[in-house]
């Protein structure tokens, strides 16, 4: 098996396994935060949840299309495209939905910003999951 596919297997498997604990444990205790220390809490939890998820999203990200150009024999060509179409949707959904709600939630907690970011956040937590089984089994298909 390629390493690039076993790359980007391990870079879509941890970002799943971080997308929902964000999505179920993290997202959600923000409403207990309180109004305080709001401000500083956001600012942290960017700065430092940018340090994990930042090279895992890149290195999924290059690998993804990588594995166009240069596709093991055994996968067919549409899983490497829709696994491709899966990160973009993931980028596209961080860019234009996660990304401004956290900066409207930057200056102060914002009860419907909040809301939004939780519910909109199910996007990436779906398209991860999904492409946690597609490249599983492409890695399957691959290691015959």
């Amino acid at each position: 098996m390629s390493g690039v596919l076993l790359t980007n297997l391990a870079a879509t498997l941890l970002m799943t396994g971080v997308i929902w604990i964000v999505q179920v444990v993290h997202y959600p205790l923000f409403a207990g935060v309180g109004v305080e220390g709001w401000t500083a809490y956001e600012a942290s939890h960017q700065s430092r949840i940018t340090l994990v998820v930042g090279p895992l999203m890149l290195i999924e990200l290059a690998t993804a299309v990588w594995l166009i150009a240069d596709r093991p024999d055994a996968v067919p060509a549409w899983m490497v495209l829709v696994g491709a179409g899966l990160v973009g949707v993931i980028w596209a959904s961080t860019a234009f939905l996660q990304v401004p709600l956290h900066n409207a939630l930057g200056g102060s907690f914002d009860a419907e910003a909040h809301g939004k970011l939780v519910s909109t956040n199910w996007v990436r937590t779906l398209a991860w999951t999904v492409r946690s089984g597609l490249v599983l089994w492409m890695a399957a298909l691959a290691a015959r």
